[in-house]
């Protein structure tokens, strides 16, 4: 296993996200998944051996899966060192631990929206409805469980904050912001992609919570950005032991959150380190979640 925890490259620095390091290679760029983790909106100091080798793969493998649905700004997965040679641009040949954990993308115009989509409650969206009976400020079925399957699939986008935590949006918040037709398409687009992966994850023993997508603008058409249905970006549970009215055995990282909570964290930075039996622990998580999605184990992606 590996740890990547910055990337570093000799390349122009477009962008430097909790997780992922973004560099410039001429009018396309490239995204390093790294290894860091965060919660509650702090990266914690502790990496998670190839964490970041999981996002890439899986983010890769559905984007392939999806185009159908709507297109997205995949060019290739860097996996070989004629692709390292390729966005070196002139520059010496492009680190090897990068391999595997990098995507060439285009360069897209983002549009500032978490685009939420809930097919179960739990999470946020658990700790307002117990307080007010709403999900995202709409009134939700009276008597539901924590982690029951809502009737039908919510869509409940948040801003996109460079800094601090993300503020949800209703429908005219969001419409103001980005315009009624941009708005539609963000919700019809989110819905589809959501129920697409729900179904197909269902015939591989995950339940997918729900999860949350970034779009953007590229030659005039909204298409998909950044990860697709990560263990970082949706709740990924265990079918199996899927039971209402608990919190749910799971692939995600919701195990870090929760032990953090235990922990006697305030969710205040600085973050607490990880201990060895947590590092290993969500290490599976991701890996199992990358195998049970694509039939891949993770040493052999390159195989």
């Amino acid at each position: 296993m590996t740890t990547v925890f910055d990337a570093n490259l000799k390349l122009p620095l477009f962008g430097k996200g909790k997780v992922r390091d973004t560099y410039i290679a001429g009018d396309k760029l490239i995204i390093v998944a790294t290894d860091r983790i965060s919660a509650f909106d702090s990266v914690l100091p502790t990496a998670i051996p190839d964490k970041g080798i999981v996002l890439n793969q899986i983010s890769a493998f559905w984007f392939g899966k999806t185009y159908h649905v709507v297109h997205n700004h995949m060019i290739e997965s860097i996996e070989s060192n004629r692709a390292l040679l390729k966005y070196a641009r002139g520059r010496r040949p492009l680190p090897q631990m990068i391999m595997g954990r990098s995507m060439a993308v285009l360069k897209a115009e983002r549009i500032p929206v978490e685009c939420v989509v809930r097919g179960y409650i739990a999470g946020a969206a658990w700790s307002e409805y117990k307080k007010s009976g709403t999900i995202n400020g709409k009134k939700a079925p009276k008597g539901l469980k924590e982690s029951q399957e809502l009737p039908e699939p919510l869509f409940t986008p948040t801003t996109k904050a460079e800094k601090g935590h993300d503020l949800p949006m209703n429908s005219k918040q969001l419409a103001d912001l980005v315009g009624n037709k941009t708005a539609g398409i963000l919700e019809e687009k989110s819905v589809a992609l959501y129920n697409y992966a729900r179904e197909y994850a269902s015939g591989r023993g995950i339940i997918i919570a729900d999860t949350k997508f970034e779009f953007g603008f590229y030659d005039k058409e909204i298409i998909l950005i950044d990860e697709a249905l990560t263990p970082d970006s949706s709740r990924f549970w265990d079918a199996d032991q899927y039971k209402p009215g608990r919190s749910q055995p799971n692939y995600d990282k919701q195990y870090v959150r929760d032990w953090l909570t235990a922990a006697g964290w305030n969710h205040k930075p600085p973050a607490p380190a990880l201990p060895p039996d947590v590092v290993k622990a969500t290490t599976e998580r991701y890996s199992d979640a990358y195998f049970l999605l694509t039939g891949r184990k993770l040493k052999n992606v390159f195989s």
